[in-house]
């Protein structure tokens, strides 16, 4: 009977430390797993806060690119009065090329339609120019081809591209903001 007895001791002493033992592994484990599972929770967010400011710089490039190739503004940055409508046609077709390949890393961060968008505008710009360009002599002064180009912007009847592209990207902003990434 005296090895009952001290077996029945041993379990009165060691039973009640196995329950706290397993307790206290059960409650560490489950804290350590929310904790863990709180601190990726934070890291995501994070990671789209920084994701959604990379956008809507790609957005605001994007913005910036097409308003910098549109006919108004493109025309006064590149025009010089000494220029052939050969040179000028050249230059038009050179600058928006460069301002797009500036920004050609930016199709990372930006919808595929918007990528599309600026592509296209790009293209429309570039061949408004040349048809409007071939329609003249090639060493006549370039403020022939300046004020035709002026000309048929401002009296267009339609959206000009540049404005399409614009209110595309507006409205991918938007939904951006609201929404937030897709």
């Amino acid at each position: 009977m005296d090895i009952a007895n001290t077996v029945l001791e041993l379990v009165k002493y060691t039973l009640p430390s196995v329950v706290v033992l397993a307790s206290s592994y059960l409650i560490v484990k489950n804290f350590l797993i929310s904790e863990t599972k709180r601190k990726q929770l934070a890291l995501f967010q994070d990671a789209q806060n920084i994701t959604l400011n990379l956008r809507l710089q790609a957005y605001e490039r994007m913005a910036l690119f097409v308003e910098r190739i549109n006919p108004r503004s493109l025309i006064t940055r590149v025009y010089d009065p000494s220029m052939t409508v050969n040179e000028l046609q050249y230059a038009i077709t050179i600058t928006i090329r460069a301002e797009f390949e500036h920004n050609l890393s930016q199709q990372i961060y930006v919808s595929k339609n918007v990528w599309e968008t600026v592509k296209n505008v790009k293209e429309q710009e570039i061949h408004m120019a040349n048809h409007i360009g071939k329609s003249l002599r090639p060493d006549a002064p370039a403020k022939e081809l300046h004020a035709m180009i002026l000309n048929y912007v401002l009296n267009s009847d339609t959206e000009s591209p540049t404005e399409v592209a614009l209110q595309i990207i507006k409205e991918e902003v938007r939904t951006l903001l609201t929404y937030g990434a897709m």
